[in-house]
């Protein structure tokens, strides 16, 4: 198999402070992968570190087989970068904003690249209007055009969807599989929002404290968990015991009027479940699918909310060290 990406042992250090911790994955040709985990697990130093911005304190990485250490510069010129950050100049118009993007990376084609992608995009009837009247929807379109103006073999995307309304992540979400699916460009994405990376990624990492503690396709990460639950709303007066002896039964708890039932498989023991219970005591029934969420509360005992770096701390010790 031919990979994009490859990183083997990759420590980064900020004096005392471990903010990458001996990671290692590697990134078919063509995939979109996933780094999935809370603020300051580690998500944006391993892309500076891919993309040449800052230099691993040891380990290994290598992106479309370059060197990021030792070939920064070829490295940038194979790949793009999008951010949660503002990248365009909202005084221009995507024709100006792809013009300075083309002759920063040196591509003497731009007018006929950018054409391309304008039209690509759906953009190309809007290119002379300025980018500040530009929706957020187009905006993103025009951000992933000015990132594939010089065609690059991998984008990075970090954080690209936060702050986005429903629709829009929706609309970048599809954009994301084209550049992959049809484009065949290896795409390495970042985030915090699970649903994010279920839907999107062949491969998913997850990482805190500088640590990838699994990695899988998705539906290998939930598997990891095993089991759905069951979730009845009952009557006052139920009787949870009765449940106790249904074929693949793990659970029961009940609390609140609902009963929570954790089962190998719903789609084998909810006939069974319910042949057992009297239904004129169930107001409801609802079966709950395993989610990265859960896996990331079994591998980490913390909700992905809960599990944040001490910033001050962070800081403090980043401060520390470039004092020397």
């Amino acid at each position: 198999m031919e990979y994009s990406i490859e990183v083997e042992d990759l420590v980064k250090k900020y004096g005392d402070f471990v903010a990458l911790d001996s990671i290692s994955f590697k990134v078919p040709k063509g995939r979109i992968f996933g780094l999935l985990g809370p603020n300051g697990a580690g998500k944006t130093t391993t892309i500076k570190i891919l993309t040449g911005l800052i230099p691993p304190t040891s380990g290994k990485a290598l992106v479309s087989g370059l060197d990021v250490v030792r070939q920064p510069q070829e490295v940038k010129s194979r790949i793009g970068w999008i951010s949660s950050d503002v990248i365009l100049d909202d005084d221009l118009n995507a024709w100006e904003n792809l013009e300075i993007q083309g002759k920063l990376q040196g591509v003497r084609d731009w007018k006929e690249r950018a054409a391309e992608l304008l039209k690509y995009f759906d953009l190309f009837q809007y290119a002379k209007r300025p980018v500040g009247k530009y929706s957020t929807g187009m905006r993103k379109k025009l951000e992933i055009a000015s990132a594939l103006l010089h065609s690059p073999e991998v984008i990075f995307m970090d954080e690209p969807t936060i702050g986005l309304d429903v629709n829009t992540r929706s609309m970048l979400w599809s954009l994301i599989r084209t550049v992959s699916g049809e484009m065949g460009v290896t795409v390495f994405l970042t985030t915090h929002y699970m649903e994010e990376a279920d839907s999107l990624c062949s491969t998913v990492a997850i990482i805190t404290q500088g640590r990838i503690v699994a990695m899988g396709t998705p539906e290998e990460l939930k598997s990891r968990v095993g089991g759905d639950v069951v979730e009845l709303e009952v009557e006052e007066g139920f009787d949870p015991n009765v449940l106790k002896n249904v074929p693949g039964m793990v659970s029961v708890n009940m609390n609140d009027g609902k009963v929570r039932v954790k089962v190998n498989s719903a789609d084998r023991t909810v006939v069974d479940l319910l042949k057992s219970v009297n239904f004129s005591k169930v107001k409801s029934l609802k079966i709950e699918k395993p989610t990265l969420d859960t896996v990331f509360m079994e591998l980490t005992g913390k909700k992905l909310d809960d599990s944040e770096v001490d910033y001050r701390k962070f800081y403090m010790t980043i401060r520390r060290a470039r004092r020397g």
